[in-house]
């Protein structure tokens, strides 16, 4: 059968970007809204104004069942973000309107669900799970379609927080390939019974979005999905390889890009060509930045990206972040060029993707030059050394996190069960798993 999105389909996508990319190569940072000290400083006021709002509510239902209670704080909370947001991040009421009404009731939605299907799920694993479906929530309204967690999203994000947890782990490269073989052959609708837990979770998953999207008549959806397994296994096998910067490069984009086209399918069901490649070149920005993020973290455990590896020879990262800077406007042009989706929409996501990589400068700092932290710390709301000091005082207090997080996502009393049903775990994943009650981890 005809593939619409087949490997050679990927790899043209990918030749493109990695010319754009070296397109995007300059020495000038692109144009973008500058802060003076005092402006920052008054952001920051409003940050730690917004932190200590926070605090206070928290406290008052420490330990409190009482519905009231809790919805009075869910309020007040929502109340204090929307304060935060108008004064620090210059946020109108359009967008603050947007970030609550729309994208905050998905990442609750989601991390309810998912505390239902399995109580064994971390924090962090469904915050991971919540950024995937916040992107391809992100491109509903770019496709036409409204904010909404699907059933599609909820099991493609979680779909890796549960393989993540084993391929990242302390596992052989053999042993990840066989998972993975397993893992694909599930992917292309093959009657293959789960093996274990995990599996019985992962095909869960799957039965989701079959549910939503059957093979026969969205076969765009299976072939997103088979297409970002395969860069994954390509990452997988490269491990321990001595890779060039090229070939780096081109794995960071099959496995970005394919990642977020997968979203784009799985919000409408089918993409034209200029969804499919503002998609994929999304998808290859976040990639590129979230691996800016991880840039200590992955010099630490030995894993070579674009930016680890100049990173550990000692080179300095500020012509490569002009080059990520750059090229995140390209993706935003390009994004301008849909029909659909609001400004404010479009307007709060090209400053997620600036944000996301300014965030990562400050925390990496000690990898640029003065003069390009000078140049760059202009260009956020905050002061870099003011992110990195609330930074470390949020990471040593991750019980408020916790609180927070709980504070939305323990259902109240009076609320209904989930809108999308759990699913049976599928039977012949052994015993263990088969005889596994939902409400148990399956982890």
């Amino acid at each position: 059968m005809h593939r619409l999105y087949s490997w050679p389909w990927i790899e043209a996508q990918v030749a493109a970007i990695v010319e754009a990319w070296g397109s995007c190569a300059s020495r000038r940072l692109p144009d973008a809204p500058h802060y003076s000290p005092a402006e920052q400083r008054k952001r920051e006021m409003a940050y730690d104004a917004g932190l200590q709002a926070v605090e206070r509510e928290l406290k008052k239902t420490r330990g409190t069942r009482s519905a009231a209670l809790r919805r009075t704080t869910q309020q007040r909370l929502t109340a204090a973000f929307a304060r935060f947001a108008a004064t620090a991040l210059d946020l109108d009421d359009n967008a603050i309107e947007l970030l609550i009404a729309d994208f905050l009731p998905v990442g609750t939605q989601l991390a309810r669900w998912a505390r239902a299907f399995d109580p064994g799920l971390s924090m962090p694993d469904i915050i991971q799970a919540c950024r995937n479906a916040w992107t391809a929530c992100g491109l509903q309204p770019l496709l036409g379609e409204r904010v909404m967690l699907t059933p599609s999203i909820l099991g493609y994000s979680l779909l890796y927080p549960y393989s993540d947890n084993y391929l990242d782990g302390a596992v052989s490269n053999a042993s990840k390939l066989r998972f993975s073989r397993r893992f694909r052959s599930r992917l292309e609708g093959g009657p293959i019974a789960p093996a274990d837990q995990r599996e019985a979770a992962l095909w869960a998953m799957v039965d989701l979005i079959e549910e939503q999207y059957p093979r026969t008549q969205f076969p765009a959806v299976f072939d997103c999905l088979l297409a970002i397994h395969r860069a994954q296994e390509h990452s997988i096998a490269q491990v321990g390889r001595l890779c060039s910067e090229a070939e780096l490069l081109r794995m960071s984009c099959a496995k970005g890009g394919s990642s977020v086209l997968a979203d784009g399918c799985l919000a409408h069901g089918w993409l034209n060509t200029e969804e499919s490649h503002f998609s994929f070149e999304w998808g290859v920005l976040l990639q590129l930045g979230d691996d800016l993020q991880d840039v200590r973290e992955d010099m630490n455990r030995g894993s070579v990206t674009l930016f680890s590896g100049p990173a550990r020879r000692g080179e300095r990262l500020d012509n490569r972040v002009t080059q990520l800077l750059t090229f995140s406007e390209r993706v935003a042009a390009r994004m301008e060029e849909l029909p659909h989706g609001s400004a404010t929409l479009k307007g709060l996501l090209r400053m997620s993707w600036r944000s996301l990589i300014l965030m990562a400068i400050a925390e990496s700092h000690q990898f640029f030059s003065p003069q390009f932290l000078e140049d760059t710390e202009r260009l956020s709301p905050f002061r870099f050394a003011f992110l990195r000091e609330r930074r470390e005082k949020l990471a040593a207090r991750q019980g408020l996190y916790a609180m927070l997080f709980n504070a939305f996502v323990e259902p109240l009393e009076d609320e209904d069960d989930p809108v999308i049903p759990l699913p049976a775990i599928r039977a012949g994943a052994g015993a263990a798993a088969s005889a596994l009650p939902i409400e148990t981890p399956v982890l």
